[in-house]
């Protein structure tokens, strides 16, 4: 039995209407939950793909912005010729052209002295005496030996004369005579010795006069009245005089070796003093050694400095300036900014097609700024100046020409006429400081 029969027999009716109106109520309920739940899938599906679209976007700039990190932005100049004259400036201490310290040739006390520092004097000029008694004596007892030599000599001759005659007839033998021939002989010399003697000792009696050996200047005194000295030049106390020659003075300045192939004999030679501000003295090389010297591996360079007038001192420290001739073909200079010293050797970093390449090169003279390049360089190259530690070769670069200041726009050299050291400020961009940041990094 059914229900609806079941219903019908015990008297309840109506039962199957109120079930067909529930179910309709559910069956909207259900469909409006189900419209419900598509939208909300609808609505994360959205959202999902909208957060999936935004991280691909990032995912994308992150790349993009990775790549252009991993670029080395680089400033870049070219080398270029180096002047054909370089000024050399070198310091050295000016002296006379002639110096010569007078000592004693006579031992004794001094006599009498009459010039002093500072006095000019001409060649012969007495310049002190010295009391020599002992000499005086000693030349006395020569010329009275020489004197007892001459008597002998005499009677030597005489009887030399007189046993020539007896030998001649025959009175005496050859043998006497020979004897009176050699006593002649020995007196003879005698006489010559003590002649020799009396000439030395009255050579060495002039010498307590103590004369001018040139014209030029007393610089030092180290005597006065009294004052014993020796015969010689044993030491600085036995010392005189020092007399300098100073109408020309003499200068001696040492070059670098790579100056010197440049240096050549009658090149002329800018003088200053400090002491002398805007004066300029004009000398000229005389002669160089002709070798370096292997402890300080440079040229010894003589210059003759006329002063007539005496204005300079001997002794005075000046700054020589010599322009050095350049050589045949001038060497390329770059910035000494530009150089990474590595232990294979000094290498500079140029830019070709955008990717580094490292150059091994060989150092010339040092300008300052700028460096000498003697091999390893061309003049087409582009040279990374301050290039990062960490630069290697093959390494990817963004290069752009160095900025020039305002002050170098021409010749590349700054108001004194010197090389100027390239500007390598970045521009002032907003990504100049990240670009500066990673390049230096």
């Amino acid at each position: 039995m059914s229900h609806a029969q079941r219903h019908s027999s015990i008297g309840i009716h109506g039962l199957h209407q109120h079930e067909g109106a529930h179910n309709i109520k559910r069956i909207r309920l259900l469909r409006r939950a189900r419209w419900a739940a598509l939208g909300v899938l609808l609505v994360l599906g959205a959202g999902a793909a909208l957060v999936m679209t935004e991280r691909a976007a990032q995912a994308k700039a992150l790349a993009a912005s990775t790549q252009e990190n991993a670029k080395v932005h680089v400033y870049v100049v070219s080398p270029r010729p180096g002047r054909g004259q370089q000024t050399l400036q070198l310091p050295g201490s000016l002296q006379g052209y002639i110096e010569t310290p007078i000592y004693a040739r006579s031992s004794g006390y001094v006599k009498q002295w009459f010039k002093d520092i500072g006095a000019r004097v001409n060649k012969g000029d007495l310049l002190a005496e010295i009391a020599t008694g002992e000499i005086e004596q000693q030349l006395a007892e020569a010329r009275a030996n020489r004197a007892q030599v001459q008597s002998n000599l005499q009677l030597a001759r005489t009887s030399f004369e007189r046993w020539q005659g007896l030998r001649a007839r025959d009175a005496v033998s050859q043998q006497e005579l020979d004897e009176r021939q050699n006593t002649l002989k020995l007196v003879q010399a005698n006489l010559a010795a003590s002649e020799a003697v009396v000439q030395r000792l009255e050579l060495q009696l002039s010498y307590n006069r103590i004369v001018a050996p040139f014209s030029g200047v007393v610089t030092k005194r180290n005597i006065d009245v009294g004052s014993l000295v020796d015969a010689g030049n044993g030491g600085a106390p036995k010392l005189l005089f020092t007399l300098s020659q100073t109408d020309v003075l003499r200068l001696y300045v040492s070059a670098p070796q790579s100056f010197a192939p440049r240096i050549k004999a009658g090149q002329e030679a800018q003088v200053t003093l400090s002491e002398l501000p805007g004066q300029t003295f004009t000398g000229k090389v005389v002669r160089t050694a002709g070798a370096i010297d292997p402890a300080t591996r440079t040229l010894q360079v003589e210059i003759n400095l006329p002063n007539p007038d005496g204005k300079l001192l001997p002794g005075s420290y000046v700054q020589v300036a010599l322009q050095a001739a350049g050589a045949d073909k001038p060497l390329l200079t770059v910035p000494n900014n530009g150089l990474l010293f590595r232990p294979e050797g000094t290498l500079v970093a140029t830019v070709v097609d955008g990717k580094v390449q490292l150059k091994k090169v060989t150092l010339g003279r040092d300008l300052g700024v700028r460096i000498e390049i003697q091999s390893g360089l061309s003049p087409q190259d582009k040279l990374i100046i301050n290039p990062p530690d960490s630069l290697a070769e093959g390494d990817a670069v963004v290069a752009s020409d160095a900025p020039v200041p305002a002050n170098n726009k021409e010749g590349g050299k700054d108001g004194a006429g010197k090389d100027a050291k390239p500007d390598t400020k970045p521009a002032t961009t907003p990504e100049a400081p990240a670009k500066a940041e990673r390049s230096a990094s």
